[in-house]
C-alpha cells in the first residue's frame, strides 16, 4: 500500500511542480543554448520579458506536455526505488539516504532523457515568434517519432550519458541534503511551522542538488538541442565540452543557472508541500500510522518528531 501511495502522490505532485516552474525552465534552456557570436538574451530577466512580449505567456509553456507525460513514470520510480531501497537498506542514515536516491536517479533517467529532449526541442521551436509560421513538431509525442523516424533508437536517446551523469548524484545528493536539513530542523505534530520548515527543507535541497550537477546539464541540454534546423555542431560529449570551453571560457557552465534557481526553490516546495499534504490525507483516513509518528520501515515521506524525512522529487 505504501508503494501506491507513494505512486499517486507523486504523480499529483510532480504535476504541481512542473507547472510552477516549467516557465523558468523555458527561461533556463534558452539561455543555455543561445549562440554566443549573436545572442538573443542578455540575461534570465531580458529573456523572460523578450518571451512573454514576442511569443506570449504561453511562450512560457511552450514543451510542458512532455515533463506531464512522463510524470506518472518518472515519479513511480523514484518514490518507489528510493522507499523500497530504504528498507532493503535497514537503517535510516545519511549515506543509505544518498544510495537510494542516486539508485532512483539512474534508473528514471531511462524515461527522463527522451522526455526532456522532446521538451528542449519543443522550447526552441518557433524562438521568437508569437505564432509560429512552421511548427515542425505538433507536440512532444510527435516530436519524439519524428526523431525516432529519422534518427531511430539512438535519436531519441541522445544526451543519455549526461543524463545519467546528472540524475545519479543529483538525486542522492538532493535525499541527503534532505535528511539533513529535516533532522536539523525537527518535526513536530503540533509544530505551526512544521509545513514551512518541509517546504525550506524542500526547496534548498533542491537548490544544492542544482548547483552540484549544474555544468553537466548545460552539456545535455546542448547536445539534446544540436541538430535542430538540420546542422550538428558536437561530435559528442567531449567535443561539445572543448567547444563551449573554447568560445565562451568556463562561464558557459553557469548560463541559466539563475532562472535554475529561481526555479528550483518553488518546484521542489510545491512538490514537496503536496506530497506531504496528500499522503497525510490519505493516511489519516486509512486509520494508519499518523505520519509524524516513527515508523519500523521507512518509506519516502514518513516522517518522525527526531527526523522528519518526507522525500520529493
Amino acid at each position: 500500500m505504501d508503494f501506491t501511495l507513494d505512486f499517486a502522490a507523486g504523480c499529483i505532485g510532480g504535476a504541481a511542480g512542473v507547472l510552477v516552474g516549467h516557465p523558468f525552465d523555458t527561461v533556463k534552456v534558452r539561455l543555455q543554448v543561445q549562440s554566443v557570436d549573436r545572442p538573443l538574451y542578455r540575461g534570465t530577466y531580458h529573456c523572460f520579458q523578450s518571451i512573454v512580449r514576442q511569443e506570449s505567456m504561453t511562450g512560457l509553456y511552450k514543451g510542458i506536455g512532455s515533463p506531464m507525460m512522463g510524470l506518472t513514470f518518472i515519479n513511480a520510480i523514484v518514490f518507489g526505488v528510493q522507499g523500497n531501497a530504504m528498507r532493503r537498506l535497514g537503517h535510516d542514515t545519511p549515506l543509505n539516504q544518498f544510495l537510494a536516491g542516486a539508485s532512483a536517479g539512474a534508473l528514471q533517467s531511462v524515461i527522463c532523457c527522451p522526455m526532456e529532449l522532446a521538451k528542449t526541442r519543443m522550447q526552441l521551436q518557433g524562438l521568437g515568434e508569437r505564432k509560429s509560421k512552421q511548427k515542425l513538431y505538433k507536440n512532444s509525442l510527435d516530436c519524439l517519432v519524428r526523431i525516432y523516424r529519422k534518427e531511430g533508437f539512438r535519436g531519441i536517446n541522445r544526451g543519455m550519458v549526461t543524463t545519467l551523469v546528472r540524475e545519479t548524484p543529483g538525486f542522492g545528493i538532493y535525499f541527503l541534503t534532505y535528511d539533513v536539513l529535516t533532522r536539523s530542523l525537527g518535526c513536530e505534530p503540533d509544530d505551526p511551522y512544521m509545513i514551512l520548515k518541509l517546504l525550506f527543507a524542500g526547496g534548498m535541497s533542491g537548490i544544492t542538488s542544482w548547483i552540484s550537477t549544474y555544468p553537466v546539464d548545460v552539456i545535455k541540454s546542448r547536445l539534446q538541442a544540436d541538430g535542430v534546423g538540420g546542422h550538428n555542431k558536437y561530435n559528442g560529449i567531449a567535443d561539445c565540452v572543448r567547444q563551449s570551453l573554447k568560445r565562451e571560457g568556463w562561464r558557459v557552465f553557469t548560463h541559466g543557472l539563475t532562472s535554475t534557481l529561481l526555479r528550483a526553490f518553488p518546484v521542489n516546495a510545491t512538490t514537496f508541500a503536496t506530497v506531504t499534504l496528500f499522503l497525510m490525507y490519505m493516511r489519516d483516513d486509512e486509520g494508519a500510522v499518523n505520519d509524524c509518528e516513527p515508523q519500523p520501515a521507512h518509506s519516502p515521506l514518513t516522517v518522525s518528531p527526531q527526523q522528519a524525512q518526507p522525500s520529493s522529487l
